[in-house]
């Protein structure tokens, strides 16, 4: 099982809250799928009983100093691809719309996983599933949202804090 979050735009407890939930469940995988914003908030995420793989948002003010803090846990870049359980993913913050479109059509990836609007959704295009966890931090909308996807079935639970 794949734990998924974005936009945690520095919310410790809602991390902290993530973090407890995805080890409770037992995930294989924890991606974050960028606004991660400071670094300060590496030492939550070093929690996890899973590896851990983020992206860049677009919030993030600091990006040397994010990628030298997380560097224990990932190598943080705009765009990444990985196998997982089978399947071909890839994370991606989705600032410009046009992009996520183009990653769907193209057909290489089972998951491809977004966030940046603050909106849960799921959406297939053939054999691709587009997973946004939401908003982990609930600022906008004031729902802490995360999701988990089963890798075997690619089903999809959206859980709020």
């Amino acid at each position: 099982m794949i734990g998924l979050l974005s936009d945690t735009h520095d919310n410790m407890e809602a991390i902290r809250g993530a973090v407890d939930y995805f080890n409770m469940r037992g995930v294989d995988l924890v991606l974050h799928a960028g606004d991660l914003v400071s670094p300060f908030t590496a030492g939550e995420f070093m929690r996890l009983n899973a590896p851990f793989k983020a992206v860049y948002g677009n919030s993030e003010g600091e990006r040397m100093g994010l990628m030298k803090k997380y560097e224990p846990l990932c190598t943080l870049s705009d765009f990444i691809e990985l196998s997982h359980d089978g399947k071909k993913i890839c994370v991606y913050h989705g600032t410009i719309p046009y992009v996520l479109n183009a990653l769907m059509a193209s057909g290489l990836y089972d998951l491809v996983v977004c966030g940046h609007t603050h909106i849960p959704e799921t959406r297939r295009q053939g054999n691709t599933l587009l997973v946004n966890p939401g908003e982990c931090c609930g600022y906008l909308s004031g729902k802490k949202t995360i999701a988990l996807v089963e890798s075997g079935d690619m089903s999809v639970e959206f859980v709020e804090l």
